[in-house]
């Protein structure tokens, strides 16, 4: 078994525990439930870590992980700073354990090179602007679907231990709004920081290709969103449908795009 594969299965396990932690019998925000957070949050990062080595690589399995890793930061962040957003947990770990096998799975995909040619600083700015953008994106997204399940559940008049574990509609709208305000933020930085970039290389600012034509339907989606719910108090599963739409295209733009350039072109 080689080295980067048990690294795979370390991180992967890591996430494990946070997982399980909301199936307890006594269910709470406490000592454990954050041990296990942390834990999930820090297996990732060292896996990240591990394979950078100090110099940023574009594969689709570097971009799971990293996006595994931000996200659960940001995650272990909110869930300290805001009322009910750890209840989100249920919904976020096993899809970012899902993340994690599909990166397993490709981590042998090539890679393609990425330009020197950009100053260093412009370029990791555009790449953190990006991975945060997404994982706030990401947040955002699960915020939304847990929206969909409770508001379902309330149709039906039939609530299931599932969704018992999740926010409230109202907390869900809450932390999927300011989500998607700080996502569109951070995306603006990132559309600004590429431009920069594609200056550095003599390039149109605003290339036609389906990264930055992705990236800038969303940041319009997410714009629009927020503008309809403060002007006509847009809310509820519609709010979510088009926060998923929003996620939609930039999984297109992000991981999408690298899956068709490193694992399927490639092997095609």
């Amino acid at each position: 078994m080689s080295l980067g594969l048990v690294l795979d299965l370390l991180a992967l396990a890591a996430l494990l525990p946070a997982a399980l932690v909301r199936w307890r019998q006594n269910d709470a925000r406490d000592g454990l439930f954050y041990i296990a957070l942390v834990l999930a949050a820090a297996g990732p990062l060292l896996w990240s870590v591990a394979q950078l080595g100090g110099v940023w690589r574009t594969g689709f399995a570097m971009s799971l992980w990293v996006t595994i890793t931000v996200t659960m930061i940001l995650f272990l962040g909110l869930t300290g700073t805001t009322r009910q957003a750890w209840r989100l947990t249920p919904l976020l770990v096993p899809y970012l354990l899902i993340l994690g096998i599909f990166g397993t799975i490709w981590r042998r995909a090539p890679e393609l090179p990425i330009s020197t040619t950009v100053p260093a600083g412009w370029l990791d700015a555009h790449i953190a602007f990006a991975v945060v953008t997404y994982g706030l994106l990401t947040l955002a997204a699960v915020a939304g679907a847990a929206v969909f399940l409770q508001e379902r559940a309330l149709k039906q008049k039939r609530q299931t231990s599932f969704t018992r574990l999740l926010p409230a509609i109202a907390d869900s709208e809450v932390l999927e709004v300011g989500l998607l305000t700080a996502a569109e933020i951070v995306l603006a930085l990132g559309l600004v920081s590429g431009m920069a970039a594609q200056h550095f290389l003599d390039r149109p600012l605003l290339p036609f290709d389906h990264k930055t034509l992705l990236s800038v339907a969303a940041f319009v989606v997410i714009g629009l969103l927020l503008l309809a719910r403060r002007v006509s108090g847009l809310r509820g599963q519609r709010v979510a449908r088009w926060a998923l739409l929003a996620y939609l295209l930039l999984t297109l733009a992000y991981p999408g795009v690298k899956f068709v350039t490193d694992v399927l072109m490639a092997g095609s």
